[in-house]
């Protein structure tokens, strides 16, 4: 009895033994087929969830999207990396914004992608996500979707004031063979003006520069209910940059360079000049007017121009859906400030980074290409979420304003030594806009950037605005207004 007992339980602990290994094995092989990615906003939630469905029918690949909180986002995935024993499982790749880029590839939490020759291919090619992603010469992760600005305007008011002026015109080239006919034709100013007129005409209505869209300003005649040509939030830098013109520049075109700085200079004390200028022509509050009230008064007809996000695609596409804005509307590129003053937009690019510390990083390679390429045109992005994506359906209908304006943009500076940028600039536009000293304002930001990045005291040498002369007054000039020989009438 006692030598069965004994062969039963050796087998028994056999068994045992045998079963653990099974599932130890059983584990592992899970984990190496499974994929956690990282993300922060929650709006991304349904759209990640449906891509993991996908790609796990596809590769036999199980991904794990896991909304975490975005408080010290980038310590966190640290932590759970280097961490044996961590409360969330480390994530094989994450969505970070590119002004984070440099930290994490210092840090080894994100590392030169497998697919960095995808802007050699022409269906690839955006500076703007290119630019955003690479650091140091190297691409360092996968553009997933941007924000960047855009002019909205009131197309329908466009096309009204159109037609006034062409009926004006042809009213006034037609006069004479109205009168001739006995007021027969008395119709023929609104006759002879066809749809494909007034579109051509309310097109050419759209302003380039903002001396434009002063012109317009001064010469339009509001409807009942407009309360403002154009209005923005001018609290907000992402969309103030492009006023700073396309001549301040913080870490060269990839926003990774500290030699290449330059923020005080003639050219930007112009632009800004001319953007302080605005507050005395549109008369705008930093403080009543936010991004939400201003959506709502263009909603409501009160306003005819305002510069937007990209979020306003699908708000508008909302609200023209409910008939909650009975107008015509349309989107276009940022205007320069004066023909010689170019604009420049700021772009945030958000990324999928491949984490250095991953053990799957050529699935976490795989599983990024297929999120911002193949899933991105298979179920639109902006669509359902919002957000604008690199690659996918950016060229049609209004969209495509977004994208030139993120094309041409300046990426957001990945230097961890210029990460309160966002926040200086703010504060500095913010009392620029209220009346501050221009060049003083744009003298003490410089100084205190270059101090971040150098770690010394640096002082720049004062520029001096030239003040341009009137123009002398000619005899001729004088005759034209009047000055010249007295006359009667």
């Amino acid at each position: 009895m006692a030598a069965g007992v004994l062969y039963v339980g050796k087998n028994k602990i056999q068994m045992n033994s045998e079963l653990e290994q099974q599932e130890r094995e059983s584990f592992l092989n899970r984990k190496k087929d499974t994929l956690c990615l990282w993300y922060t906003d929650e709006n991304l939630t349904d759209y990640l969830n449906a891509a993991a469905v996908v790609y796990n029918e596809r590769t036999d690949v199980r991904v794990e999207p896991v909304l975490v909180s975005a408080t010290e986002y980038l310590e966190a995935v640290n932590k759970a990396s280097v961490e044996e024993e961590s409360e969330t499982p480390a994530p094989d790749l994450y969505l970070i914004t590119n002004d984070c880029l440099e930290k994490a590839y210092l840090a080894g939490l994100a590392t030169e992608i497998e697919h960095s020759d995808m802007f050699r291919d022409i269906e690839f090619e955006c500076p703007g996500a290119e630019a955003a992603v690479t650091y140091d010469g190297k691409v360092v992760a996968y553009p997933f979707y941007y924000e960047s600005c855009a002019l909205l305007f009131n197309k329908t008011y466009l096309k009204d004031y159109a037609r006034k002026q062409l009926e004006a015109e042809l009213s006034g080239e037609d006069q004479e063979e109205g009168e001739d006919a006995g007021g027969e034709d008395s119709d023929t100013a609104q006759t002879g003006i066809t749809e494909e007129m007034v579109a051509e005409r309310a097109r050419e209505l759209i302003p380039d520069t903002i001396e434009e869209l002063e012109v317009f300003a001064d010469e339009y005649d509001a409807p009942e209910g407009v309360e403002a040509v154009f209005k923005w939030d001018v609290s907000d830098i992402l969309y103030n940059y492009s006023f700073a013109g396309d001549h301040l520049i913080v870490g060269g075109e990839n926003g990774d360079n500290p030699s290449e700085i330059d923020i005080y200079n003639l050219e930007t004390i112009q632009c800004l000049t001319t953007f302080q200028e605005l507050n005395q022509f549109f008369s705008i509050e930093t403080r009543e007017d936010s991004k939400d009230s201003v959506m709502q008064d263009f909603l409501d007809g009160k306003i005819v121009f305002t510069v937007m996000g990209t979020e306003a695609v699908n708000r508008m596409a909302e609200a023209k859906e409910d008939n909650s804005f009975p107008y015509e509307y349309g989107f276009h590129t940022m205007p320069d400030l004066t023909p010689e003053l170019q604009s420049r937009s700021l772009s945030i690019t958000t990324c999928i980074a491949v984490n250095g510390y991953s053990e799957q990083k050529k699935q976490a390679n795989d599983l990024a290409w297929f999120l911002i390429n193949e899933y991105g045109n298979e179920l639109k992005l902006q669509e359902r979420t919002g957000k604008m994506p690199v690659y996918g359906q950016q060229y049609y209908d209004e969209l495509h304003s977004f994208r030139q304006s993120y094309d041409e943009s300046m990426p957001m500076p990945k230097m961890m030594t210029t990460g309160n940028f966002w926040v200086q600039m703010e504060i500095a536009f913010t009392d620029i806009w209220e009346g501050g000293d221009v060049n003083a304002i744009l003298k003490a930001l410089s100084e205190d950037i270059m101090e971040q990045v150098t770690g010394e005291e640096y002082e720049e040498e004062y520029i001096e605005v030239p003040v341009e002369e009137p123009e002398e007054e000619t005899q001729e000039d004088s005759d034209e207004t009047g000055g010249g020989e007295d006359t009667e009438g």
